[in-house]
């Protein structure tokens, strides 16, 4: 259970949520709703224990299983199966049954005996915790998830970004936490995977917090809704599900209103006759009276909802290039004995649009990023054409620096625009004020995603690498975005599970790994998008 009391948020000077007081109990599943940047993550960290409130309190009692939106490891060497395990610390006595095990081959006969003492009390221990059943519980967290057994064999830094997320979620469920704490818990999973989290979450007994765009999601799941207000830096709490919380939104909207046309006509009213009156000094102390009751009648009223502000999205006009601007061929990868893909050839035509496919794990960021150059394929080579100026957009925003300010990163991006320029052009991606001096790793997921997409702005790309460019965006920045896509007019190749992102972007052709098969788009490749 998570209470909070008098919670106010800020970040640097600039206030995000005032006073707000709340309880989530068990079986309370909540929606936690608000524009990009309103501050749900920011919320979600302090709820979490992971960040401080300016001012007021939260107290936690159970276990909390908190999934940000791009969850870090310590260690990427660890099995995933180890790191899904050491939820409920089963992970160190696998270890350490697994190191005693080459112990009792000892051909020392006090070392064996030795080790089998040992090994008795690990899998005893190993036993009282859950053992062997916790082993298959994990596993099939993991394959609802859309992790093999395969995967879950595999060291995290041989996974891909998608994959190593679904790790954290499965250890998040596996944990058997009291109360949840999601943030956008469907990114990068497949359909399948989307409906199994859903049926999931539905029946939850304890308390949840989910933040999602997934508008299925929190419709089926949710049974009240927070609603942080950027504009009024309030919380507003609905104990109602999603449809019946529209509803009364809606309702609440029509209301203030026509309570403040109200108030205000009759304010007017007020007014002019103190005017009248002012005039004489016997009724000057009346007309006075007459002015405060009109300035208390508007005081008094509820805020009028402002219409949330969306980041104006465009991409850069592309610097002249020759007909194919970006090649590769060859191309493979491997981690140990792990084929990720072999012999992929590619050849990206100036203005062309190129969508990749495939199943999660197959290799679609790491060919991104071969594209890209920030990483080496084992054969083949990547040939840049004449003028190719590369644009990447990276899923988990590694082209960030995340001790840098939001400034300071785009500075890096366009070193030749004065501050003012870049100032303006932040503005129009929301970041204003105080919000350009911010250190880019405190950014929610919806921000990084608007200062990496300003970055690109800026860079004048010709062959744009875009890798889930939607993820963790509200409906209107995302619809800004799919614009964007239909807008540009220099080359695009595109990894998304966005149905919407691809219809938008129209592509002429596809790559499906591992194969590296390329084909002619057909409405009959649609279907796999979700599916990858």
């Amino acid at each position: 259970m998570i209470t909070a009391t008098g919670l106010e948020l800020r970040v640097g000077a600039r206030l995000l949520l005032g006073a707000a007081t709340f309880r989530v109990g068990p079986g309370d599943r909540v929606g936690l709703v608000g524009r990009n940047g309103a501050g749900k993550t920011t919320l979600t960290k302090v709820l979490a224990g992971e960040g401080q409130p300016a001012a007021g309190s939260v107290t936690r009692s159970g276990d909390i299983g908190y999934l940000p939106q791009d969850p870090r490891t310590g260690d990427l060497n660890v099995l995933a199966r180890d790191r899904i395990l050491s939820a409920r610390g089963l992970d160190e006595i696998v270890t350490r049954m697994r190191e005693t095990e080459g112990q009792m081959a000892s051909a020392d006969p006090e070392t064996h005996e030795k080790a089998m003492r040992r090994y008795s009390r690990l899998e005893a221990e190993f036993v009282a915790k859950g053992g062997y059943a916790a082993e298959s519980e994990a596993a099939s967290f993991a394959a609802s998830l859309g992790l093999p057994d395969r995967v879950l064999g595999q060291p995290l830094h041989t996974l891909s970004g998608g994959q190593r997320r679904r790790v954290e979620l499965a250890r998040i469920l596996f944990s058997g936490a009291g109360t949840l704490l999601l943030d956008e818990p469907t990114n990068h999973l497949d359909v399948d995977s989307v409906v199994w989290l859903r049926d999931y979450l539905k029946s939850f007994p304890g308390g949840l917090i989910v933040i999602s765009h997934d508008v299925a999601l929190v419709e089926q799941c949710v049974n009240k809704v927070f609603h942080l207000d950027a504009n009024r830096c309030e919380l507003d709490i609905y104990n109602v599900g999603w449809k019946a919380y529209l509803q009364q939104r809606e309702t609440d909207e029509r209301r203030r209103h026509r309570e403040r046309a109200n108030a205000e006509k009759k304010a007017a009213e007020l007014t002019a006759q103190a005017n009248k009156m002012r005039a004489k000094a016997t009724k000057a102390v009346a007309a006075q009276n007459m002015l405060r009751r009109a300035e208390s009648l508007v005081a008094g009223l509820e805020g009028v909802r402002q219409a949330d502000k969306v980041a104006k999205i465009r991409f850069p006009e592309p610097a002249p290039c020759g007909k194919t601007p970006l090649m590769a061929t060859g191309l493979s990868k491997s981690y140990g004995s792990l084929e990720v893909f072999t012999d992929v050839d590619l050849a990206v035509d100036r203005g062309a649009r190129v969508v990749i496919l495939g199943l999660n794990g197959a290799g679609k960021t790491t060919l991104l990023r071969m594209l890209a150059g920030v990483e080496e394929p084992d054969t083949g080579e990547v040939v840049p054409g004449h003028g190719l100026k590369i644009g990447y957009y990276a899923q988990e925003h590694e082209t960030l620096d995340p001790d840098r300010t939001v400034l300071e990163n785009i500075q890096s991006a366009s070193p030749d625009m004065s501050e003012t320029d870049l100032r303006k052009l932040l503005g129009s991606f929301l970041f204003t004020g105080d919000d350009v001096e911010k250190p880019a790793g405190v950014l929610s997921g919806g921000e990084k995603t608007r200062l990496a997409l300003a970055a690109l702005v800026v860079s004048s790309a010709n062959v744009l690498l875009l890798d889930e460019p939607t993820n963790n965006l509200d409906p209107a920045s995302r619809e800004e975005i799919l614009a964007a896509l239909r807008r540009y007019a220099g080359a695009i190749v595109l990894v998304s599970h966005d149905e919407g992102a691809v219809h938008a972007l129209n592509p002429e052709k596809l790559i499906l790994l591992p194969d590296g098969i390329e084909d002619l788009w057909g409405d009959e490749y649609a279907d796999l998008v979700a599916l990858a």
